[in-house]
């Protein structure tokens, strides 16, 4: 399965669907199911010092080190001025789960659904494959 790793808080508003839009500095034609990965990375102090992110995720519980909940990316968006103001104006939750700056790629997605069981695993740069990872 295809897994992408991200650090917490952002796994968790993920999970929550609170964040539907993942941002990146890379675009991927990778399209279908995902899974999503709390990496073991502890929250950095500039994310913790941001209250309005922080109390998106007050009452959720954050899943180090665990590959937490699954969905489909569905596209990949170059941000353009325009998009990024857009996201400033019309969806400002959304824009500050994310680093919305002119010249990233926005993945959109959909159909987020929690996992029974989060699955332990260590967690890798880019999209990988977890089966890779158990033959290790």
């Amino acid at each position: 399965m295809k897994v992408l790793s991200l650090t917490e808080p952002y796994a968790a508003l993920i999970k929550e669907r609170k964040k539907k839009i993942e941002t990146r500095s890379w675009k991927t034609s990778y399209r279908g199911e995902l899974y999503i990965h709390a990496s073991k990375t502890r929250i950095p102090k500039e994310w913790k010092d941001n209250k309005e992110l922080m109390n998106l995720v007050k009452e959720s519980p954050l899943n180090f080190g665990n590959i937490i909940c699954k969905c489909n990316l569905v596209d990949c968006i170059y941000m353009t001025k325009e998009y990024v103001e857009n996201m400033k104006i019309n969806n400002h939750q959304e824009y500050i789960c994310g680093i919305y700056e002119e010249g990233r790629y926005a993945w959109i997605l959909e159909n987020i659904q929690v996992l029974d069981n989060p699955i332990k695993a260590k967690g890798h740069l880019s999209i990988w494959n977890y089966e890779e990872e158990c033959k290790m």
